[in-house]
């Protein structure tokens, strides 16, 4: 999976706000393939779990707290040199300083609400898809 998949989730707000559709279409559009991808809700114990690396941050509580309050897109993405591709598709943590045309720029709410997660690196990638999905689940 290395250097050619990357993982994302679609976070609560854009879920609720029924941005499902567009930010896939951004994805897509970036030529992005979908490898696997569910619709699911992490409990708070699960959001724990996969942020579990932030476990000793100030904003551990209210991040676990608001991934776990409302249904997600998880997905594997696949395209050549994904993970710095997507990293540059989503934008700036901030969506205040994202780039013109990056997801967090046309979705986010804020900082804290920002839209997507994004792997950081090959390794999170594998670790972060391995926590969703199945070897069947991914085609």
């Amino acid at each position: 999976m290395s250097g050619n998949q990357t993982f994302t989730m679609i976070k609560p707000e854009t879920v609720s706000k029924n941005n499902i559709g567009p930010v896939l279409k951004v994805i897509n559009e970036a030529g992005f393939r979908i490898k696997a991808m569910k619709y699911t809700h992490l409990n708070k114990k699960q959001a724990g779990e996969f942020y579990a690396v932030h476990a000793d941050k100030s904003f551990y509580e209210d991040l676990t707290s608001f991934m776990s309050s409302g249904p997600i897109v998880a997905a594997i993405l696949e395209k050549e040199n994904a993970v710095a591709d997507f990293r540059e598709l989503i934008g700036s943590t901030d969506p205040v300083k994202a780039a013109e045309g990056t997801i967090r720029k046309l979705f986010a709410e804020s900082m804290s609400r920002n839209a997507v997660h994004g792997s950081d690196s090959d390794e999170n990638a594998i670790i972060e898809s391995d926590f969703f999905f199945s070897k069947t689940e991914r085609y």
